[in-house]
């Protein structure tokens, strides 16, 4: 048996020859291209003029009103009018809004009632305390007022001598919450402020004899 050699060809290999061409240069350029200053000098220019031109406008529009104010009897009664119209807006909506108040401290000492206060001693106690902490906090973080003077209000109810803490809140108790006050103790029967050398006793009486 014949042995089989293996004689690989012989490959003859291209040569390779590097390509004769010049280099290709990009030049890169930004896509957008800088301002120049000279159009930063325009776009001020065009605002500076704008502004002057809506202040002109504002200021011919005022030499205008006062002229027609002094010389036109018409139009003086026209802004007379409007005026009043405005003046009896505001205060329909302050007398609204002083009702509305009225009526949300009266519910607040309605609920307050419904919902009892404590009879033990001890319990009374830290009621009291709880109570008037709670008010001290809410006159100073922006709290509504008459949630406050609630506060106020819960604590004088289980106070065995109401005309003496009456005083204590006068000296204390900022006077909005404590005009509050006075007005829930005016609808609190049960609260006896006679004799009481307060603001918030006088303010109540007041408020009874209305």
């Amino acid at each position: 048996m014949h042995a089989i050699a293996f004689v690989s060809p012989r490959y003859s290999l291209p040569r390779y020859t590097p390509c004769n061409r010049p280099t290709c240069q990009l030049s890169l350029s930004p896509k957008m291209a800088a301002t120049q200053p000279g159009q930063q000098t325009s776009f001020t220019t065009i605002a500076l003029a704008s502004a002057g031109v809506v202040a002109t406008g504002c200021l011919a529009y005022a030499v205008y009103f006062d002229y027609r104010r002094r010389n036109d009897i018409d139009f003086r009664k026209s802004l007379k009018k409007q005026h009043k119209k405005v003046s009896k807006a505001n205060e329909i909506e302050a007398k609204s809004a002083e009702k509305g108040q009225k009526e949300k401290i009266r519910r607040a000492v309605d609920e307050a009632n419904e919902d009892g206060f404590p009879k033990d001693p001890e319990e009374t106690e830290g009621y009291f305390m709880q109570e008037v902490a709670r008010g001290e906090s809410m006159c100073t973080d922006g709290s509504d007022p008459v949630d406050a003077a609630l506060c106020f209000y819960k604590a004088l109810k289980v106070y065995p001598q109401p005309r003496e803490l009456i005083s204590i809140y006068d000296k204390t108790v900022p006077k909005p919450i404590l005009d509050i006050l006075a007005e829930m103790i005016a609808v609190d029967p049960s609260i006896s402020v006679s004799g009481a050398g307060s603001s918030a006793g006088s303010d109540a009486g007041n408020a009874n004899v209305e």
